[in-house]
């Protein structure tokens, strides 16, 4: 009987302890964040991070397809959350002068108004349902996880766009 490379190996049960505790965790923690920002701003998570990421960057704006990837949606999925974003006056579209077929996502005053409203919610949420399980030293451990899991060049993300 021929043997099994290691990328067929089953998971051994520490690999798979681990393994699903992060799907369990990670699928916890969006479901509870989620349900409080909804709850009390009527703003669901993805929204939340959306104009979270606007907010941080030079004049509030994004190209649409670096939206995209950085909440980590389809583009027809960004597309129908900023459509609803717009519709509700958060952010608004701008026609990206070096590219007519590219356009912007700009947070609006209505949109930093309500990500601030809701930051306090979101932050107490992660303090509460994450951060309170872990010591200092725990989080530091888990940092540089993430980080190493995460670092630019560890595995072929989605292709960026043009401009």
């Amino acid at each position: 009987m021929a043997s099994l490379s290691n990328e067929t190996q089953p998971l051994d049960q520490t690999e798979l302890r681990a393994w699903r505790g992060l799907l369990r965790a990670h699928a916890l923690l969006v479901k509870r964040l989620d349900a409080e920002l909804e709850s009390e701003h009527g703003l669901p998570l993805t929204s939340y991070e959306v104009l979270l990421h606007l907010a941080h960057t030079d004049g509030g704006k994004m190209r649409m397809c670096d939206v995209a990837e950085s909440v980590l949606l389809s583009r027809s999925g960004l597309t129908r959350l900023v459509d609803r974003l717009e519709r509700d006056g958060y952010v608004e579209r701008v026609q990206c002068p070096d590219d007519a077929r590219g356009s912007f996502a700009r947070l609006t005053d209505a949109g930093r108004t309500k990500l601030e409203a809701a930051s306090s919610t979101h932050l107490e949420g992660i303090r509460a349902h994450f951060l309170a399980h872990f010591s200092p030293d725990e989080l530091s451990l888990l940092a540089e996880a993430w980080e190493r899991i995460a670092a630019p060049g560890s595995t072929p993300g989605p292709p960026s766009c043009s401009g």
